[in-house]
């Protein structure tokens, strides 16, 4: 009895070690692939890619290996599997130096030379493996599995192999006594718990040629089972703590990001493959070698899988990684799918601008928001050369706080306030969002009853949406001038997860991405106003260093960091008023001289519409501008 259910049985247990081992091979390598993607210009990420590339090569060649090879085909596959094998060693050394760095014990030299040495005498050991030294000729019909034979190099690489993995698990203690922090400590157990995956799926291929495995293969594939599948799971876990180092995001985006890429590449591909591993020995069982319903399982399985994880994932990352900042987050998440941007606003104006149109029989619209004084054009629809005729300054003096339409060159003009709320007085006139502009058609003199009401309507829908856009921009500028302090106090967390001796000690360099809006307040101020005094531009390195020159005064240190990013926009040669230097006079005049918009609009032979498209342009260059010359004053 014990014959007959020896075959089956053990059959079983290496079919399931296969499935294992290319799940675990399939999980190695997503993660090797997130690490690229990642941190991977962080040393601990980087010497932890090079430990997975080894696992993706050990268990993707097991997992290749059939009884229906060929004898040389199975010897290749043996090679190749020892080849992930013999670089195993200095790859945990490589880890545990890193770590130990990361922890604020820098190398004095010595182990950096102990790593490279250590490589170098695994490149030894694999010069021996292909030449044969190593292992010798392959033992097909071998027990329990086809093995290479065993040398007596083979002896002295496991000497070798035992030796480096217990100096890497001295340096991972030494590096645990370093953390100070309960997190660093945390995540440090994690990364040695999850260091002893690649060791443990290694052992049983170290074990092949030993009379012991023959003797017991129930006892051997009982025990790779068992180490497979912790090794699956400690991989996951070890890529966890290694996740956390080089990357300044929150712990929460890490967590998620990781789980999320676990879900759709490791855990969907071990799953399909797993099915149709099982669908096809069934069919085997039965008789029949190919099944229809091995590609079908397949397809089923991904598309399954990836519907569920999508409509999954907002819930389990509210549930298990936002913890008690839920409520916040969830605000956040709220907005950003609700947010009106300016493509959203455009269209909403447009469709508004067709009803007007519509309605009145015009052959031209448009809208115009108030910033800075000055309106600035969002949408125009129908005839352009009508809306370029149009002098939007003569428009904004007209208005004088009118609340009805007034007549403007060849357009109507309405305009646009804010909504009133219960604290203003009956008289009161609220703050001013823009004009809607109407062209009228040449047989029209005045506007009917009938289509002023449903006019200012529209003209309400079009304020309604000015308003939202204007209470938006607030936000984004609060979030603008916050970015730089939660950038800094992010990397210095990050940072402090492992070494926090050294990394709150040093001074964080001052980033920020886009400079354009606070250099176009400060350049809206630029002879005084709280624009300029109170502008984030004051937190730059050079605009403190300056201000030591000038006897601390601020702003006249940012008036001068302006006036010489200008210059920089400034063209070769005398002034002129050509094409080249069009984004330079706008700044002079616009900014430094202070014309209005019509006077600047004028000299320059332009549309107002077209001044505020190349106004941008130049301001925009003066942010580079600024942005070069503070990273240059870093550098010193």
């Amino acid at each position: 009895m014990i014959n007959g259910w020896a075959d089956p049985v053990l059959a079983g247990l290496r079919a399931l070690n296969q499935i294992l081992t290319a799940g675990i091979a399939i999980t190695a390598f997503s993660l090797f692939l997130y690490a690229l993607s990642f941190n991977l210009r962080d040393r601990v990420a980087r010497s932890f890619a090079i430990i997975l590339l080894c696992v993706v090569v050990v268990f993707t060649a097991e997992a290749l290996q059939d009884n229906s090879m060929s004898a040389k085909t199975i010897e290749l596959l043996l090679r190749l599997q020892w080849f992930g094998i013999v670089f195993l060693p200095p790859a945990y050394l490589h880890l545990s130096d890193a770590l130990l760095v990361t922890a604020g014990r820098p190398s004095r030299g010595r182990r950096r030379l102990a790593v490279r040495g250590m490589y170098a005498v695994s490149a030894f050991f694999l010069i021996l493996l292909a030449s044969g030294y190593l292992l010798g000729p392959v033992v097909v019909d071998g027990k329990p599995a086809p093995h290479l034979q065993r040398t007596a190099w083979t002896e002295l690489f496991t000497l070798f192999y035992v030796f480096i993995i217990v100096w890497a698990g001295v340096n991972f203690a030494r590096a645990y006594r370093r953390m100070l922090s309960s997190s660093g400590q945390r995540r440090m157990l994690y990364l040695m718990a999850g260091a002893t995956a690649p060791a443990l799926g290694s052992y049983p291929y170290l074990l092949f040629g030993y009379g012991l495995a023959a003797r017991h293969p129930y006892l051997f594939w009982s025990a790779a089972t068992v180490i497979n599948i912790l090794v699956g799971a400690l991989v996951i876990v070890m890529a966890y703590a290694v996740a956390f180092f080089g990357v300044s995001w929150p712990d929460r985006v890490i967590k998620a990001r990781l789980f999320k890429w676990i879900m759709r590449g490791p855990v969907t591909a071990s799953t399909a493959l797993a099915l149709m591993t099982i669908v096809r020995r069934g069919g085997e069982l039965f008789g029949s070698p190919y099944t229809a319903f091995v590609p079908l399982i397949v397809v089923a399985t991904i598309l399954s899988m990836e519907h569920v994880i999508t409509f999954a994932a907002p819930v389990w990352e509210r549930w298990l990684f936002h913890g008690n900042d839920r409520g916040e987050l969830q605000l956040l998440q709220n907005f950003e799918e609700r947010l009106l941007t300016q493509g959203d606003l455009q269209q909403f104006l447009e469709t508004i601008l067709a009803a007007v149109r519509d309605h009145m029989q015009s052959p031209s619209a448009f809208v115009a928001a108030l910033d800075d004084e000055t309106l600035f054009p969002i949408v125009v629809a129908g005839n352009r050369s009508l809306f370029e005729r149009e002098n939007l300054t003569e428009a904004l003096e007209k208005l004088e706080g009118s609340r009805r339409e007034f007549f403007c060159g060849n357009f109507w003009i309405l305009p646009l306030h804010r909504r009133r709320h219960a604290g203003m007085d009956k008289d009161e006139i609220p703050p001013l969002l823009g004009i809607l502009g109407v062209a009228r058609r040449e047989s029209q003199k005045n506007i009917e009853q009938e289509q002023r009401d449903a006019l200012w309507l529209l003209a309400d829908r079009a304020a309604l949406a000015l308003q939202d856009r204007q209470l938006q921009q607030r936000v984004f500028r609060s979030v603008a001038d916050l970015q730089p302090q939660v950038e800094m106090i992010q990397r210095m967390r990050a940072a402090g997860r492992y070494d926090t001796r050294s990394s709150l000690l040093q001074e964080p360099l001052f980033q920020e991405a886009d400079l354009a809006n606070w250099v176009r307040d400060a350049l809206t101020h630029y002879w005084g106003g709280p624009k300029l005094t109170n502008n984030p531009l004051m937190n730059l390195q050079v605009v403190q260093s300056l201000a030591q020159k000038d006897n601390g005064n601020a702003a006249n240190a940012l008036r001068a960091l302006l006036r010489k990013a200008v210059d920089q926009v400034k063209p070769k040669g005398d002034r002129k008023f050509t094409t080249e230097w069009i984004l330079y006079n706008i700044l002079e005049m616009k900014f430094i001289e202070g014309r209005k918009v019509r006077d600047v609009a004028a000299r320059l032979a332009m549309s107002e519409a077209d001044l505020y498209r190349k106004q941008r342009v130049a301001v925009e260059a003066v942010a580079r501008a600024i942005l070069e010359m503070e990273a240059n004053h870093s550098e010193q």
